[in-house]
């Protein structure tokens, strides 16, 4: 640490308890920090694109994870440096508004924070760097909106939506049955999407799994699907047209909040009691029976008494139904959730064309479907596997198609996949470079040679040789004018994307050059680290 002199040359402290810090200056402090920037992208790299690895994480307490997803990874991922937590945040950043192209994202900004690497080396100052990478990516994101396509598709029409979640899912473990997962997407999003404001909440769409079975068993209800069972055996399975009362009471007597001691010193009151509570629940049931519910779905739990009730009066009920669970089944049956017995109306109930409950397999597992509703905007996927981190897996590819067929709806335009865009993006910017004076154009050029290191990668995964790949696809791309030219990942035998049906969404791929780009400009702006020194 830097130390002070008064004027009699005697050293004093500026910082406190300075020797137990480090600290980085100046060129040291940027070359740490892009190296940590590279160490993270390097382990994404490798499951980009369709040929990708998926990588295996283990948390502390024992849970595997097996995962394609790069903000899942980097989630899972106990990072401890501060600039590897800065492309966590970057992935995550990614997710949350794009949903898909994680991996993508913090493949390039390593790459970008690489080529900045040799321009520091070169001697030019980091600010003219960052600067030179801003300009850059406008270049870029301003040629992606021209290569772009809009995408028509309409409710009869959505083959187009299918086929551009199809290119989200290619790079999953799901690929061999992407084709259905990526109809299941499509519709899902359509049943609940806006198409008026081009608006979807994805809230409205329930994932649920379960063990057991293949995945191409994996299906789209409309409707929900509760993980529980008829309160009593003997209720009836199958209920058509059923009228359900959505309960946030418990069915059993009121219990006072103060502390009470009922005295019983003879036969007689116990069974007044008794009589008592019995009535209690009897009014309770007749209630419900009143206002005509064929079915009643309880937050709480009930004591075996109403349930042998219940029984009796053939009202069937579900009990310890989750919070989020029954507002999703309010809203799919246009129900209201009723608090107090007092106030069920018949208007509170919910409609449902049928409820039924169905076992899976020899296991005693058990779910209720409710389905046919009055409101169909609320709609489960319900995905099976061979094992939970299959289904895990899957949840996740599920999502990334979510998003993707919600970014879509929003936005139609499309550019091509395969690393085809970003080619062509740095071409554009190559070529812009020299319209540029001064030592920006290093950097504007440098995010040129960045920007191959996507499909450099996508190469690479595939087993083909990635710098002899790369230059056929760029010079074909030059020769023809072409920007559909991307790496042939999938040994089709043609590199034009059109053909291959790969597509991504615009506003994703520019969303990556944009967030890739800020973050690089954040830690290239950083020339002094300080931080506790570990003992």
């Amino acid at each position: 640490m830097s130390l002070a002199f008064d004027e009699f040359g005697r050293p004093f402290i500026i910082l406190r308890e300075q020797e137990q810090k480090t600290r980085l200056r100046g060129l040291d402090a940027q070359k740490a920090n892009i190296s940590a920037g590279k160490a993270v992208a390097r382990i994404l790299r490798t499951s980009l694109g369709p040929k990708g690895m998926d990588k295996m994480l283990q948390s502390p307490d024992g849970d595997v994870t097996i995962t394609n997803d790069g903000a899942t990874i980097l989630e899972q991922m106990d990072v401890d440096n501060q600039i590897a937590k800065l492309m966590v945040e970057l992935s995550r950043s990614q997710d949350y508004e794009i949903g898909d192209g994680t991996t993508g994202v913090v493949v390039m900004a390593g790459a970008l924070l690489e080529q900045a690497e040799k321009l520091l080396e070169r001697g030019i100052h980091p600010i003219r760097v960052a600067e030179g990478y801003e300009m850059a990516s406008r270049i870029a994101v301003e040629h992606l909106e021209r290569v772009a396509h809009k995408f028509e598709f309409s409710l009869n029409d959505v083959e187009p939506l299918v086929q551009t979640c199809m290119t989200t899912l290619s790079s999953k473990i799901v690929n061999r049955c992407k084709r259905s997962m990526a109809e299941i997407a499509v519709k899902a999003v359509l049943a609940i999407a806006d198409l008026e404001r081009k608006d979807v909440n994805l809230d409205l769409i329930k994932v649920e799994g379960k063990v057991g079975g293949k995945l191409e068993d994996t299906e789209l209800i409309y409707g929900i699907i509760v993980d529980k069972d008829m309160s009593h055996p003997q209720m009836p399975k199958q209920i058509e047209d059923a009228k359900i009362a959505i309960l946030t009471c418990p069915f059993e007597p009121p219990k006072p909040k103060t502390k009470h001691k009922v005295d019983i010193d003879s036969v007689e009151k116990f069974q007044t009691l008794r009589l008592q509570e019995q009535k209690y629940f009897d009014d309770m049931v007749q209630k419900c029976k009143d206002v005509g519910a064929t079915l009643v779905i309880c937050q709480w739990g009930f004591d075996d008494e109403a349930n042998h009730l219940l029984m009796h009066r053939n009202l069937p009920a579900v009990r310890w139904v989750g919070g989020v669970e029954l507002e999703l089944i309010a809203i799919a049956t246009g129900g209201r959730i009723v608090p107090r017995f007092q106030e069920l109306t018949p208007e509170k109930l919910g409609k449902a064309g049928i409820v039924r409950e169905k076992s899976f397999g020899t296991t005693k597992d058990r779910m209720i479907y409710i389905e046919h509703c009055a409101n169909s905007r609320a709609v489960t996927i319900f995905i099976r596997g061979g094992n939970k981190m299959m289904i895990e897996e899957t949840k996740r590819s599920i999502h990334d198609a979510l998003c993707v067929a919600r970014n879509l709806i929003h936005n139609n335009s499309i550019v091509y996949g395969g690393g085809s865009a970003e080619i062509s993006c740095s071409i554009a910017v190559e070529a812009a470079a020299d319209k540029h004076p001064g030592v920006e154009q290093y950097a504007i050029r440098a995010f040129a040679d960045a920007l191959d290191s996507v499909p450099m990668a996508l190469a690479e995964n595939s087993g083909l040789q990635p710098i002899e790949t790369l230059s056929a696809v760029k010079a074909q791309q030059i020769k023809e004018n072409n920007p559909c030219c991307g790496i042939d990942c999938n040994d089709v035998g043609t590199n034009d994307m059109r053909e291959q049906n790969v597509f991504e969404t615009l506003i994703g791929k520019q969303q990556q050059l944009l967030l890739a780009t800020q973050v690089v400009k954040m830690i290239l702006k950083i020339d002094d680290v300080i931080s506790p020194s570990e003992y």
